[in-house]
């Protein structure tokens, strides 16, 4: 499979995930291509990751805005500055209507071209990757995309209080963690950028003696997968067209 060649002109990509450091792990190579190509990238985190790290000294709300300070130094590695934090409680994510209305008004404020986000579907062979708020993201991130953010009889208020239009997402990229990606990225040369990015998020990751190994372990995995040559990282996606 040949790697994603750019698209023609500038797009706006906007990416949901349930958690700090969910899109370095998952895409952070992606992003920064896409930065360094003049796409204009966008992050929608639905919690704050409050539920997460390993000093037992830190408060939750002190954890939620440490999270808060490394996704925003992270993103800025990859060339993101534009975050939305919609503080919803780590480990208790649930698809609702309201958690589907404000994944519809980032969409209707951001307007993107295409959404990345989380598998909605259970991998019985990736424990990790089936987070149950990894799963609950990418299933209201799907229903936010079709049919809410779209229809303008949806969350009426989003229009009639907030003034914000209808939008269609034109695709949807799910990001794949194991087998069956229809689409790579190449992500070699942002490689490096990943791995500092990453490095940002210290609650998390600071204890991982062999991150770069890690990650260049899993981008040579998707690589392979993708049918690219020796020495080359990728990172696979499902692409669904949404329009």
């Amino acid at each position: 499979m040949e790697p994603e060649q750019p698209e023609t002109g500038p797009l706006t990509i906007l990416i949901i995930v349930a958690h700090p450091d969910d899109i370095d792990f998952g895409s952070g190579g992606s992003v920064a291509t896409w930065t360094s190509e003049g796409h204009r990238v966008v992050y929608c985190l639905i919690t704050d990751g409050d539920a997460g790290g390993f000093d037992e000294e830190i408060t939750r709300t002190d954890m939620a805005s440490l999270r808060r300070e490394e996704q925003t130094a992270a993103a800025g590695i990859l060339g993101v500055d534009e975050l939305h934090f919609l503080g919803w409680p780590d480990g208790r994510l649930y698809v609702t209507h309201e958690l589907r209305r404000d994944l519809s008004r980032v969409i209707r404020q951001v307007r993107p071209d295409r959404v990345v986000t989380q598998s909605p579907t259970r991998n019985l062979r990736s424990m990790y990757g089936s987070h149950p708020d990894h799963t609950a993201a990418g299933e209201a991130a799907m229903c936010a995309v079709y049919p809410d953010a779209r229809n303008p009889f949806a969350h009426p208020e989003l229009l009639a209080e907030e003034g914000l239009a209808a939008h269609t997402v034109s695709e949807v990229w799910i990001t794949h963690m194991g087998e069956g990606a229809d689409h790579y990225v190449d992500t070699t040369d942002a490689f490096d950028r990943k791995v500092e990015a990453l490095r940002a998020h210290k609650s998390q990751t600071a204890h991982m003696d062999d991150l770069r190994g890690r990650m260049w372990g899993w981008g040579r995995s998707q690589a392979k997968a993708a049918g690219f040559e020796a020495e080359r990282t990728a990172e696979g996606y499902v692409v669904l067209d949404t329009r």
